[in-house]
């Protein structure tokens, strides 16, 4: 809550005038002790309080960047949004003392700023109208900047500066104005794009400027016409002026002369000055559009490592799995290629037996010895013989004159046993 920008504040530049200072910055100020024990609960009138504690400028210092009072004061003014007559009062007090003091009382009342201020004379308007510029300078249009900051430039009171490293450095109001004018960047804060003063000059938004010096220039070339001594001619008793008598139209031609001669001057050393600040512009914008081509081009080439890299294991996975799939296919044609072995070997032994058992009864048949063969050819009678007295005998019924079966009968009778029939 306490960092919202006012609900009736008013969008600069088509955003949240708070988006004028960068998000890193930003979070900065919002996490500094001065923006959350100084700024809390400010208003338009109080600012100028806080304004008047201010004895230097800067953005941000240190290792962890810490943000300077005075870009907490100006975040504030964003936030908040004052009037504009009351950024006005703060550039417009070339007076300072009487400026300031009337501010005050239009704006509080209290006497006791003005006690404060009159304990701070020397430090209290310089901060305070660098504040106002510098707000300006975010907020203000292009014809309010060149006309509210340019007058700045005879201002020359030593204001003290904050360097990113913490060390001061001393300068001066018109160097921080000129920076103000003529950088992309002050005091750690992108400054909205304005243009060319020749620019609106041309189109008739504001008056060839006129440097405060060119009267003084003036005012010192007519004093010294007018003290040129003046010499007596001793022969004829005559004074003639040092130098031949000019008619009115000859000194408005040289008049004439004299401001052209110096309006081409300022012309001039403005159009240097604008031919600087757009080489410099413009190798900073080559700079960074190199810096982001490299980033482009590192980003690429770390999206083409990954996609590599994702393809190779791709690649790597599907090798695993078709040389897994070969495995088990290899496995089970030499289970098939075995179990078909083993049935083709059992199928050729079965063959194999049966016809080596066909071939023995062949031969058991065919080949039987002359001896039991006669002499005419027809075997003997000894088989049938044999054959008959197994039938009269009974068949299968044992000799009992075996020697092997009168031996088991005599063991049968040892073990208590009949004896066999």
């Amino acid at each position: 809550m306490a960092n919202r920008t006012d609900p009736l504040a008013k969008s600069i530049h088509g955003t949240n005038p708070q988006n004028l200072v960068e998000k890193i910055v930003r979070s900065k100020i919002y996490q500094s002790t001065y923006w959350k024990e100084q700024c809390f609960g400010l208003t338009a009138e109080t600012l100028v309080d806080k304004a008047m504690e201010l004895d230097h400028t800067g953005g941000t210092y240190g290792g962890n960047r810490k943000p300077t009072p005075f870009l907490c004061l100006a975040l504030k003014m964003l936030q908040i949004q004052p009037d504009k007559d009351i950024v006005v009062e703060f550039i417009k007090n070339e007076d300072y003392k009487c400026a300031l003091l009337s501010l005050y009382q239009f704006l509080i009342g209290s006497l006791l700023f003005l006690c404060l201020y009159f304990v701070f004379p020397r430090r209290f308007g310089r901060y305070v109208r660098v504040l106002g510029a510098f707000y300006l300078r975010l907020t203000g249009t292009v014809a309010d900047v060149y006309q509210y900051l340019e007058p700045l430039y005879n201002d020359y009171r030593k204001i003290r500066h904050k360097l990113s490293d913490g060390q001061f450095t001393l300068t001066h109001v018109d160097e921080f104005i000129d920076e103000l004018l003529t950088k992309d960047y002050s005091c750690d804060t992108a400054l909205p794009r304005i243009q060319k003063r020749w620019v609106l000059e041309a189109s008739g938004t504001l008056e060839p400027r006129r440097s405060a010096l060119e009267d003084d220039f003036e005012e010192e070339e007519e004093d010294k016409e007018e003290e040129q001594p003046m010499e007596i001619d001793e022969p004829n008793g005559r004074e003639k002026d040092n130098h031949r008598g000019r008619s009115p139209a000859r000194e408005r031609d040289r008049d004439r002369d004299r401001d052209r001669k110096h309006e081409r001057h300022h012309r001039d050393r403005d159009y240097e000055r604008d031919r600087d600040y757009d080489r410099d512009y413009g190798r900073g914008r080559e700079r960074d559009r190199d810096r982001d081509r490299e980033r482009d081009r590192n980003r690429d080439r770390d999206r083409d490592r990954d996609r590599h890299r994702l393809r190779d294991d791709d690649y790597s996975r599907d090798r695993d799995r078709d040389h897994e799939r070969d495995g088990r296919e290899r496995e089970r044609r030499d289970r098939d290629r075995g179990r078909h072995r083993s049935r083709s070997r059992s199928r050729d032994r079965r063959d194999r037996d049966r016809e080596d058992g066909e071939y023995r009864r062949r031969r058991g048949r065919g080949s039987m010895s002359p001896r039991g063969r006669g002499e005419d050819g027809v075997t003997r009678e000894e088989p049938k013989r044999k054959k008959e007295k197994k039938e009269k005998g009974g068949g299968n019924a044992p000799d009992p004159n075996d020697p092997e079966i009168i031996e088991m009968n005599k063991l049968r009778a040892s073990l208590g046993l009949k004896p066999l029939k």
